[in-house]
C-alpha cells in the first residue's frame, strides 16, 4: 500500500502526540532527498524523518541512527536559521490528499511572532518539502527547486507565492454524512461508488468495493473509514511474496498476513529499513562505485591483454625455428626477397614460409627472430607476474564492492577512507578525523547456543576484527575464494551446530549471499596472518576445515543483535 490520503490520516494520530508542542532543536539533511526534524518533548529527543524521496516518499518518528553530515546543505541552512527553536504548534493534512503541513510558531529578528509552514508533499518523483510563510504566503525555500519551464502549473523558487498543486477530486470519507452518503448510493454500483472517494489508493479502493458490495450501507462504509481511526500497522504479503503495509487489516484482497505491531511508527522504521538502507548506501557510494566500476573495466582489459601476449610466449617455438631452418638455408635466400618457402626438417620436411624484412641481409633476419624468441620467452615470468596482481586488484575490488552491497549508510565513510589510503581517491583538502574502529561498527549475532558472532562489513573492519579484536582461540570463518566479510565466533569450542550458523552468517555476506551450497573454510584465528604490504582484509591462512552451507536471509538476520 502507497502512502495515499487514508494511510497519512492514519499515521497522522500516531506522530501527532510524538511532536507536537515539541521544540525544534536539530535540523539536518543526511541525504539527498532526506531530512530529520529533532523535536526535545518531555526530556526526550524524537527524530521524524521527511522524505521527498521519487520511489518511496514518507514521513514517521525514526529511530534509526543516521549520521549527520559534515557540511549542511543550503536548505538546511535556510531552515536551521528559520526554524529551530520553533515550536510545532500543529500537523494538518490538507483534505484526504498527499501533502502534510507542519505549522511552527516562532521570532524573527526583530522579535515579532511568525507562523511558518513546512509543507511535505509526497507525490511520486514531484515529491517536496516547502517552507514558507503563513501569512504572506511567500515561498522561503524548498528541497527541489523547480525552473518555470520545468513546471508550468506552479512557480517553485524562492519568494515565489505558494500554491497548491493540482489535486484528484474526491469525496472526503471523514466527512460524509449518512443523508449525503445514501443519496450518492442510489442506484450507484458499489466499484462506481468507491471511485468517487478521494485519498484511496487502489489496494483501499478495492478493499471499499469489498464492504460495499457485502453490504452498500453508510454503516458498512463507516466501518471501514472507523479502521483509520485505530492506531497500529499490519505487515502483509502478496502472493508474490511482496511486502505491504497496512493501518488496518484488509479482507477483500489476496494478501497474507506476516507481522502486526501496535507502533505504528517503529512498523514504518522496520518496515522501510531495508529500502532506505539500499538508497541511502547507493547515494553515499556513487562516487566509489564510480572508482570500482573504472577500476573493474581496466583491469578485466589488462588481464585479457596480458593472457593474449602469456600465450604468445608460451607458443613462441615457431619464432625459434624459423631462425634456424632460415640460418642452415642461408644461401637460398636472395636480396630483396619479402617471404621464402623452406623445407621444415622439425615436421617431416613440410614447407613453412618465412617472412623477411627486405632492409635486412639473411643472417640479420635469422637473427631477428631468435632475438623475438628470447624476449618473448623471457617475458613469461614477467607477464604471469603482472597478471598474479591484476587478478589480486581485481579481486580487491570484488571485495569493496561486496563491501558496500553489506554496508549501511555510516561504513560507507570507511570504505572512502580506505580507498583513499590505498591512492584510488584524492586526498580531502580538509582531512576529517578519522573514527577509530570498536565493537558497536561491527555486525553482531547471537546463535541458538547464546554465544556471540561478530561480523566485519568492510576490509578496514575486517582486518581490525581479525587482528586485534578477536582472541587467538576464537574461531574465524570466510567463504572460500569469494569475497566477503570476516567472522569470528566468540569462542574456543564449538558444536557442529555452533559452526554451520556461523557459517551461515560468513556465506551471507559474502559475494555469494544469493548462492546455495556455498563452501565457508573456519579455523582458529591463531593460523590467519596478514602478508606484510597486502591490500587492506586479504589475509592467509592454513590448517583450515570446510563446511558447505546455504544462506537464508531470514535465517541469518533473525539472529542480528540491534
Amino acid at each position: 500500500m502507497a502512502y495515499d490520503g487514508l494511510f497519512i490520516h492514519s499515521l497522522l494520530n500516531s506522530v501527532r502526540p510524538l511532536v507536537v508542542n515539541g521544540r525544534l532543536s536539530k535540523i539536518y539533511q543526511p541525504f539527498a532527498q532526506d531530512l530529520i526534524l529533532t523535536f526535545r518533548k518531555e526530556r526526550k529527543n524524537i527524530q521524524l524523518l521527511l522524505s521527498a524521496n521519487a520511489q518511496y516518499p514518507r514521513f514517521y518518528v525514526t529511530k534509526q541512527a543516521i549520521v549527520n553530515p559534515d557540511k549542511a546543505p543550503t536548505f538546511v541552512m535556510v531552515l536551521r536559521k528559520y526554524l529551530e527553536g520553533s515550536v510545532l504548534q500543529s500537523i494538518d493534512q490538507v483534505g484526504v490528499d498527499r501533502i502534510v503541513n507542519f505549522n511552527f510558531s516562532n521570532r524573527n529578528e526583530l522579535g515579532d511572532q511568525v507562523q511558518l509552514v513546512l509543507s511535505l508533499e509526497l507525490m511520486g518523483r514531484h515529491s517536496n518539502v516547502i517552507l514558507y510563510d503563513k501569512k504572506s504566503g511567500q515561498i522561503i525555500d524548498l528541497l527541489k527547486r523547480v525552473n518555470p519551464d520545468e513546471n508550468r502549473v506552479r512557480l517553485l523558487l524562492p519568494k515565489a507565492k505558494y500554491e497548491l498543486p493540482p489535486l484528484i477530486p474526491g469525496i472526503n470519507g471523514f466527512k460524509i454524512t449518512e443523508a449525503e452518503f445514501n443519496l450518492k448510493a442510489t442506484d450507484t454500483a458499489p466499484a462506481t461508488l468507491a471511485k468517487q472517494f478521494g485519498g484511496l489508493d487502489r489496494d483501499d479502493r478495492q478493499e471499499l468495493e469489498g464492504y460495499l458490495e457485502d453490504d452498500l450501507s453508510f454503516s458498512s462504509f463507516k466501518t471501514f473509514m472507523d479502521q483509520f481511526d485505530k492506531k497500529g500497522a499490519f505487515i502483509l504479503k502478496t502472493p508474490k511474496n511482496k511486502r505491504k503495509i497496512f493501518p488496518y487489516l484488509p479482507y477483500h484482497l489476496d494478501l497474507t498476513k506476516e507481522a502486526s505491531d501496535p507502533d505504528f511508527n517503529h512498523a514504518l522504521d522496520e518496515f522501510y529499513q531495508y529500502q532506505s538502507n539500499q538508497d541511502w548506501v547507493k547515494q553515499k557510494s556513487s562516487q566509489i562505485e564510480r572508482v570500482i566500476k573504472n577500476e573493474h573495466n581496466k583491469l578485466t582489459k589488462k588481464i585479457v591483454k596480458l593472457k593474449k601476449q602469456l600465450d604468445q610466449a608460451e607458443n613462441s617455438e615457431g619464432y625459434r625455428i624459423r631462425g634456424e631452418i632460415l640460418n642452415a638455408n642461408l644461401a637460398q635466400v636472395k636480396p630483396g626477397m619479402s617471404q621464402i618457402e623452406l623445407p621444415n626438417y622439425y615436421d617431416n620436411n613440410k614447407p613453412i614460409k618465412i617472412k623477411l624484412d627486405t632492409a635486412l641481409s639473411p643472417a640479420r633476419n635469422g637473427q631477428k627472430y631468435f632475438t623475438r624468441y628470447k624476449k618473448l620467452r623471457d617475458s613469461i615470468k614477467h607477464v604471469k607476474e603482472q597478471i598474479s596482481i591484476a587478478q589480486t586488484n581485481l579481486n580487491y575490488f570484488d571485495t569493496i564492492q561486496t563491501a558496500i552491497d553489506n554496508a549501511e549508510p555510516q561504513d560507507i565513510d570507511q570504505i572512502t577512507d580506505e580507498l583513499t589510503s590505498q591512492g584510488y581517491l584524492k586526498k580531502p583538502q580538509k582531512p576529517k578525523r578519522k573514527k577509530k574502529i570498536t565493537e558497536k561498527n561491527l555486525n553482531k549475532f547471537r546463535i541458538s547456543s547464546g554465544k556471540t558472532v561478530l561480523v566485519g562489513k568492510n576490509n578496514l573492519q575486517n582486518d581490525w576484527l581479525t587482528l586485534k579484536k578477536a582472541n587467538k582461540t576464537d574461531i574465524w570463518f570466510h567463504v572460500k575464494n569469494i569475497p566477503g566479510s570476516h567472522v569470528i565466533l566468540q569462542s574456543s569450542e564449538a558444536t557442529d551446530e555452533d559452526i554451520k550458523e556461523t557459517a551461515e552468517i560468513a556465506a551471507y555476506f559474502s559475494k555469494a549471499k544469493n548462492s546455495a551450497h556455498v563452501q565457508v573454510d573456519y579455523v582458529t584465528d591463531k593460523r590467519v596472518k596478514k602478508p606484510n604490504g597486502a591490500k587492506p582484509g586479504f589475509v592467509i591462512y592454513t590448517g583450515q576445515n570446510s563446511i558447505e552451507v546455504t544462506p537464508e536471509k531470514e535465517r541469518v538476520l533473525s539472529k542480528r543483535i540491534k
